[in-house]
C-alpha cells in the first residue's frame, strides 16, 4: 500500500498521526498540489474529485478523504481503539469529529485558500469571505475551551479520532492564518500541549 501526499497538507497530516498511532508504516509519494498534478489525468484516475491524500491499495483500488482512510486502517488494525468501542462512545467521538470538520477545519481551510489565493490559479477567491472565515474558525478556540474545561479529550477521557482533527486543524490555523490559542484558555492549552506531546504528533 502506498500513501499519496502533501506533507506539510493538513489532510495528509491526519493520516500519518493516526497510522502513527496504530504503529502502521506506509510509503508515502508527495503530490505537487500548487502545480496542479492533482489535477492531472494520472492523479483523477485514482481520485476524481482530485485531493489528497489517497491510498493505494495492493488490489489496485484506491480510497480517498482522510477520515475515510482512518477508518479502514481501524478495521485492519482494531488494537489502540481511536473510533470508539461502544454505540455510545462510536456516537460521541463522530459528533464532535462533525463539529471539529464543519465549525474549525472547513472555515479555516477556506479562510485560507480566499485570503491567500494559493489557487486562485483555479478558482475564484473572495478575501472578504475568507476573512469571514477566519473570524468563525477563531470562535471555535473558544468552544473548545469551555469543552475542555470538563473533558480531559475533545471527545472524552481518552485520546481518538477527534484529538487528531482538532489538532491539525489548530496547527494549520496557527501556521497559516496566524490564529492561536490565546493565554486565558487554558484548559485548551493543556490538551494541547499534551497531544503534542504524543510521538504522532510529529509524524
Amino acid at each position: 500500500m502506498k500513501v499519496y501526499e502533501l506533507r506539510r497538507a493538513p489532510n495528509a497530516r491526519r493520516v500519518r498521526m493516526f497510522l502513527a498511532e496504530k504503529g502502521v508504516d506506509m510509503v508515502y509519494e508527495q503530490v505537487d498540489l500548487g502545480g496542479g498534478e492533482n489535477l492531472s489525468p494520472a492523479f483523477l484516475a485514482k481520485n476524481p474529485v482530485g485531493r489528497i491524500p489517497v491510498l493505494a491499495l495492493d488490489d489496485g483500488s484506491y480510497l480517498s478523504e482522510s477520515v475515510a482512510i482512518c477508518r479502514y486502517f481501524e478495521e485492519l488494525y482494531p488494537e489502540n481503539n481511536l473510533f470508539g468501542t461502544t454505540a455510545l462512545e462510536r456516537a460521541q467521538i463522530e459528533m464532535w469529529s462533525r463539529f471539529i470538520e464543519f465549525n474549525l477545519w472547513l472555515p479555516a481551510g477556506m479562510a485560507f485558500r480566499h485570503i491567500t489565493g494559493f489557487y486562485k490559479d483555479r478558482e475564484n477567491c473572495f478575501p472578504e469571505w475568507g476573512q469571514e472565515c477566519k473570524q468563525l474558525a477563531n470562535q471555535w478556540f473558544a468552544k473548545l475551551e469551555e469543552r475542555l474545561q470538563v473533558s480531559a479529550y475533545i471527545a472524552g477521557d481518552r485520546f481518538t479520532i477527534a484529538d487528531i482533527l482538532a489538532i491539525c486543524a489548530i496547527d494549520f490555523a496557527a501556521r497559516t492564518l496566524e490564529l492561536h490559542i490565546a493565554d486565558e484558555q487554558t484548559a485548551l492549552k493543556r490538551w494541547y500541549d499534551a497531544v503534542s506531546s504524543r510521538p504522532s504528533a510529529q509524524a
